[in-house]
Formats: structure tokens, C-alpha cells, sequence
């Protein structure tokens, strides 16, 4: 067995995760009730499995939420094709990112919820799993998880490695403990070359820059049932998409619709909030600016006297985008960084975004410097945005054909990470002990 360098910040960080324990429960119930948490497999957050171990080669994937578990199917599909006794385990923390390995993840490949970060959790979960091969994927970095599975002697990766500046500059705040960590991979992979800089200033041992796993995930899937049924309700009614929406990003779509309204008869407004369970409270808002609102969350047909479309779902992404060809991405006039614009670039959308983008600078400014995405100042842009594309369908057809050239540029980054993966992957056996 090898360990981590020794940090102060990292025993301390022990020491403070081992004094938290008998609070977790609590924080459990409370995301539970906040729909959070799936109560049924609440056990795998203690490290309690909930499936076997499969038999041969497992390599474990730990990636955070949606888009990190999204972004690796491909390269899941690219690993399990190798060899026959090689197994994929895919931990995340969310519930949506949950269902959605549910429904995506291939044969021989399973799901687990990760456990919390406390070192007890942390062993119970290794000693079930005995992973041959352990990859983080982007940036969430668990430290007791890390030095838990380091000290077993299991070599690590980090793929497709994203270091925001916000994150960079936390960081560098605790420089050792980044440091220790970092230190127990055995390569980095970045996305991009300003994350790369940022690895090896942050001390990361080994670096490459192998592209980003998000041009080579597949486009989101849907419902080809209700698609159909969805676009025989809207019929020819000007449609347009605000997903992945944030607080104050509602009421700006809904404002922006009130404004284009008397301009184009009919216009149907989509939202999607990024988090479905304020469903209620956004219908609420958007009712109290006398708009009529229909709730998929609760069944809700959309009439002929609709105005907004409210996607309060899990996993239905992939049919919003299908729907509109116009897509305000949100998180971008909020303070949350923005969100994936490969998922609607793949699927014919026409970009717009507002000025907040750290955790996807290079990829929005590829998106921009091609012509495919619009960027607004603020709120009050929207509807003169949104208002543009909707007159000229030309200039809507040359944005989306342009946003998914830019998606297959930098295709083959899976590739490209799995043959420097490979090495590390023990040949035969059945597990680490």
C-alpha cells in the first residue's frame, strides 16, 4: 500500500469529516425532502453497495452529476469493447444523473451512488468494489475518497479535467492539499490547455491535453412518441427555449415573451429550469405576470392559448431541444457559470447566452468566434435576441449548422483519453484486494 504526501489541510480535513458523521443523517433527510436524495438507495451514500462486484477487470468512473456522466458514455462503450472481463462502474451524487445512468449505461456497466466523504464510508465502499482502475472525471475531488483508494495501491486518472479560474483560485489558497492530491494520479487529462496550465500550477505530476469528452457524447436522447404528440399540439406556433434555467432567468424569459408577443402571434415559451423541483414556484411567477402556464411535471396538455411551456422533468432535455431550434442557455445571466452548449449545439439549436460563462470560457468562445451562439448583456437583450432569430429562419439555420461543426470539430477526444488509459489498467486478475 502507498499514501498520499502529507498535508496538514488533509488531516484536518480527516479529522473534521470523522467529527461530522453523526450529523449526516440529518443532511440526508433534508435533501431527502427536498428531492435530493433517492431514500431507496440512501445506504450506498454510507459506502453499503447495492449490486455485486462482477467478476474480471472493474474500472470505476466517478463523475458528479448530468453532464461529467454524460460526457464518458462514449468512452464507457470504447472501454468495455477492449475485453470481455472488464466491468464499468459509474458512481455520481445527483439523482437526476442517477436515472439517467439507469437509462444510458451499457451492459456490464452499473451505477452507484458515491458515498459521502468520510473515511469509514469511503472503505466500506473499496472493500465491496476492489476497482483495478479508479478515474475521476472533470473536477469534484473528494479528498478522503482519494486518499482512500490511492493508499490501496490503485493507480488514478483525472479525464477531461475542467479547473475553472473560481476553482483555480480556491486552490491556491491550499496549495499543499491540492498538491497531495493531485499527486496521486497517475496522469491528468484536461480539456483544454487553460486547465492544463492550471493542473500543473496547481502541481499535478503528469498532464496532457487531450480534447474535451463533450464534443464526443452522443446527442441527448427523447421520446419520438411524444415528440410527435408534443409537435402536433404546438402545430406552426414560433417557438423558442430558455433551459437549464436559473433564479431571475424565469422571470427574464417570461418578460422576454411578454414583450415578442404581440409580434409574433402564437409564440409558445419553453422554460426548463435547472432544477424541476421549483416547478410550482415558476409557474406561480410567470402566472403572476398574467401568462397562462402549462406544467409537463403535472401532465399538462399545451392548449392553443398557452403561453409558457414549463419543462419541470427529469431527463427530457433532448425533447425540449428537439422542439424549439432556438435555446437561451441559462445559468448565464445568473451568477452560476453556465451550462453545457454541446447538448443543444447537437440537436440544431441556435445559441444565446448572457455574459456569466466560467465554467465554460473556451468552449463558449469556440461557439461565438464560429457565429453559432449570441451573447446579451443582460435580461434585457433577450427578447431583442430571441425576437432576431425568430424573423429570419436563415440566420436561426446558419447559427445551428454552424454550432454543431463546432461540436465535431474536436471529435476523437475519446480516443484519445482511452489509449492513455489503457496502460494503466492491469492486465487480467479480478480485482485489488
Amino acid at each position: 500500500m502507498t499514501s498520499l504526501p502529507t498535508s496538514s489541510g488533509l488531516v484536518l480535513y480527516r479529522l473534521m469529516t470523522r467529527a461530522l458523521a453523526p450529523v449526516a443523517p440529518i443532511l440526508l433527510r433534508r435533501r431527502i425532502a427536498r428531492g435530493k436524495e433517492d431514500p431507496a438507495r440512501l445506504d450506498e451514500r454510507f459506502g453499503y453497495a447495492s449490486r455485486q462486484r462482477p467478476t474480471g477487470r472493474l474500472v470505476w468512473f466517478h463523475a458528479a452529476s448530468i453532464g461529467e456522466s454524460l460526457s464518458i458514455l462514449p468512452l464507457v462503450e470504447r472501454l468495455l469493447g477492449v475485453a470481455s472481463d472488464i466491468s464499468v462502474l459509474v458512481t455520481t451524487g445527483t439523482v437526476t444523473s442517477a436515472k439517467l445512468m439507469a437509462e444510458r449505461l451499457p451492459p456490464r456497466a452499473v451505477h452507484q451512488f458515491v458515498p459521502l466523504d468520510h473515511p469509514g464510508y469511503c472503505s466500506r465502499f473499496l472493500d465491496h468494489w476492489r476497482p483495478d482502475l479508479a478515474i475521476w472525471v472533470e473536477s469534484e475531488f473528494w479528498p478522503n475518497l482519494i486518499a482512500a483508494t490511492h493508499a490501496r495501491g490503485l493507480p488514478l486518472a483525472l479525464v477531461n479535467a475542467r479547473i475553472t479560474e473560481t476553482s483555480f483560485r480556491k486552490w491556491r489558497r491550499a496549495p499543499r492539499l491540492i498538491g497531495s492530491l493531485l499527486a496521486g494520479f497517475s496522469v491528468s487529462m484536461a480539456q483544454d490547455d487553460v486547465s492544463a496550465g492550471r493542473l500543473r500550477m496547481l502541481g499535478a505530476p503528469s498532464v496532457l491535453c487531450l480534447g474535451n469528452l463533450k464534443h464526443d457524447a452522443p446527442p441527448l436522447l427523447h421520446d419520438a412518441a411524444e415528440l410527435a404528440r408534443l409537435r402536433n399540439e404546438i402545430g406552426h406556433r414560433p417557438v423558442w427555449l430558455a433551459s437549464n434555467t436559473h433564479e431571475g432567468e424565469e422571470r427574464a424569459a417570461a418578460e422576454a415573451h411578454r414583450r415578442l408577443a404581440p409580434a409574433h402571434p402564437g409564440l409558445l415559451t419553453m422554460i426548463v429550469p435547472r432544477h424541476p423541483a421549483r416547478g410550482a414556484s415558476i409557474a406561480a411567477e410567470c402566472q403572476s405576470l398574467d401568462l397562462r402556464v402549462a406544467r409537463r411535471g403535472l401532465g399538462d396538455r399545451i392548449a392553443a392559448t398557452t403561453d409558457i411551456y414549463l419543462g419541470d422533468t427529469l431527463g427530457e432535455m433532448g425533447l425540449y431541444y428537439m422542439l424549439a431550434g432556438i435555446a437561451f442557455v441559462g445559468g448565464t445571466l445568473s451568477l452560476a457559470g453556465g451550462h453545457n452548449p454541446f447538448e443543444a449545439a447537437r440537436l440544431d439549436s441556435a445559441l444565446i447566452v448572457g455574459p456569466s460563462d466560467f465554467n465554460f470560457i473556451e468552449a463558449y468562445a469556440a461557439f461565438e468566434a464560429a457565429g453559432a451562439m449570441q451573447r446579451i448583456a443582460d435580461s434585457a437583450a433577450l427578447a431583442q435576441a430571441v425576437g432576431d432569430l425568430l424573423v429570419d429562419g436563415a440566420i436561426r439555420q446558419r447559427m445551428a449548422a454552424a454550432a454543431k461543426a463546432v461540436v465535431s470539430a474536436d471529435s476523437g477526444a475519446s480516443s484519445r483519453v482511452l489509449a492513455a488509459l489503457l496502460p494503466l489498467l492491469p492486465v487480467g486478475g479480478s480485482g485489488h484486494a
